[in-house]
């Protein structure tokens, strides 16, 4: 309903607006043209003055040749012979224009005069050379041929002629003049009447709109105040213009979500403050796991600084005693060296297994990739421990390989190295005469080795920390605890994974999967 009432004042102002102006426009063009037609009058009445002008001059010097002789003023004659025919040129395209602008009745007689104003000139100028060729002594008072050229024909028949052409020019920028003002005259009272006419239509149209448009904005303002303020059970009446009809629906419908959505709220309150003492705990417990993180770190630094400084005091040591000696013999020396070289050798390894991870933690651990047999690498290191340690039984078991041979691309001495490493921690951990077992699987993508021991198994509190740095779980075992830190880094560079996976009384396993081809 109020859009067809919209509408509908819409389309009669547009008319009005429509009417306005198209007459804005059709006055400007007028008006254009007027002053157009002006400009030409202007014009035209400009030169006639101008040709007056320069016609006077010319009779002047054209007399001034008589008295003073022949040759005394030919380049100013010439020049303003020249310039009478530029002006008549220009008299002639206007007085065209101005024709075919305001018609033969008003500029009656304008075209045809200045044909007889130019024959005119010509004759005056012609008179002159007449007379001038003549050479007659006779005084110029008592000369009747001149006296009736300078009265007759220039004060009396030229003068009337260009006068003539210049008050008539004059009446046309007069009438042309005139005209400008009536139609601006008619253009202001035209805009006068428009406006006393559409002035009280728009005034009373607004009004109406703005009546029809206040009482529902004024009724759904309130109602969006009361739902604001917190009152969801308010409902607006639907019984209004259609216009409105969906929004008022919209702020019902606003409210319900709204009323729901405040019932939802005190759920995911209460939801949210079990998450929260979840996350809580959760912290306690991440605190907890840092603060025992804290303490091996602590024992690390201790157990460190015991490997350190045990090797350092025992070459101390020796180097002491040895100094201490009068007369040591040989022997002396070499056993000193030798003790001091193996606890040098000891500190070495401590210092590269510490060196490969710090590199392996800033990306810089390089590997000397090639197409390796990974059989052979594991029967030759299981080999060197069954030598080691005859007690123990070291078995290797294909699992589903057909393959005497299983090929990878990785390197040898880095793989050897992870081998020895599980191999290492399953013999510290279990007892001297168990078995140790390697399961060797392979697929297209990747191969697989498992070394099995049977000790006393990892609890599952510490299994989480099993690969971090200097954990050890027996104190007195020999080492740094470094051993797995070290293959989890060294799998890692061959974009691999290693997992432990443990029963307190069943012993341990230690899986490696490494890529077969390097990845890009």
């Amino acid at each position: 309903m109020y859009k067809k009432k919209l509408f509908l004042f819409g389309f009669i102002s547009a008319a009005v607006l429509v009417v306005a102006l198209t007459s804005v426009s059709f006055s400007a063009y007028i008006t254009k043209e007027n002053l157009r037609q002006s400009e030409t009058a202007q014009s035209l009445l400009s030169e006639h003055q101008k040709l007056s002008s320069i016609s006077y001059r010319l009779f002047k010097q054209l007399t001034d040749e008589l008295i003073f002789g022949r040759n005394a003023n030919q380049a100013l004659v010439r020049n303003k012979q020249k310039l009478i025919e530029e002006s008549l040129s220009i008299i002639r395209e206007l007085e065209v224009v101005q024709r075919n602008d305001l018609g033969p009745a008003i500029t009656q007689g304008s075209v045809e005069d200045t044909d007889e104003l130019e024959m005119l000139i010509d004759e005056i100028i012609s008179e002159f050379n007449a007379i001038i060729a003549m050479n007659d002594s006779t005084p110029l008072r008592q000369q009747a041929r001149l006296q009736r050229l300078l009265e007759f024909t220039i004060d009396n028949k030229f003068r009337e002629a260009i006068n003539a052409a210049v008050s008539r020019q004059s009446n046309v920028v007069s009438a042309t003049n005139s005209r400008i003002e009536a139609l601006n005259a008619a253009t202001v009272w035209f805009s006068v009447i428009l406006c006393v006419l559409v002035g009280p239509f728009i005034v009373f149209g607004c009004i109406w709109l703005f009546n029809q448009l206040y009482q529902p904005l004024t009724l759904i303002d309130s109602g969006t105040q009361i739902i604001a303020s917190g009152n969801y059970t308010f409902r607006l009446p639907e019984n209004l213009d259609q216009e409105f009809h969906s929004l008022v629906q919209s702020l019902n419908q606003l409210a319900g979500k709204m009323a729901e959505h405040e019932k939802q709220e005190e759920v995911m309150r209460t939801q949210l403050q079990i998450e929260v003492d979840q996350r809580t705990s959760e912290l306690t417990e991440a605190n907890r796991q840092l603060t025992l993180i804290d303490a091996r770190r602590k024992q690390f630094i201790a157990d460190i600084s015991h490997e350190l400084r045990t090797p350092l005091t025992v070459i101390r040591g020796e180097a002491q005693v040895t100094l201490r000696q009068n007369d040591p013999a040989m022997e002396d020396y070499r056993a000193a060296l030798q003790t001091v070289l193996d606890q040098v050798v000891g500190l070495s390894v401590l210092v590269d297994d510490l060196l490969l991870l710090a590199r392996a933690e800033i990306n810089q651990l390089r590997l000397l990739v090639e197409d390796i047999d990974v059989v052979d690498v594991i029967e030759s290191q299981l080999e060197q421990w069954q030598r080691k340690m005859p007690l123990r039984t070291f078995s290797l078991e294909k699992g589903g390989l057909q393959e005497s041979t299983l090929s990878i691309a990785a390197d040898e001495q880095r793989l050897r190295q992870i081998v020895t490493i599980l191999l290492d921690n399953a013999t510290r951990y279990s007892e001297p005469d168990s078995a140790i077992d390697v399961l060797l699987s392979a697929t297209v993508e990747a191969i697989k080795i498992q070394v099995k021991d049977y000790g006393s198994g990892i609890s599952p509190a510490d299994l989480q920390y099993i690969f971090e740095r200097f954990v050890r779980f027996k104190p007195r075992t020999d080492g740094a605890g470094l051993g797995l830190s070290i293959a989890r880094a060294l799998v890692e560079a061959h974009h691999g994974e290693i997992r432990a996976e443990s029963e307190q009384g069943q012993g341990s396993v230690f899986t490696v999967v490494i890529p077969r081809q390097r990845p890009i």
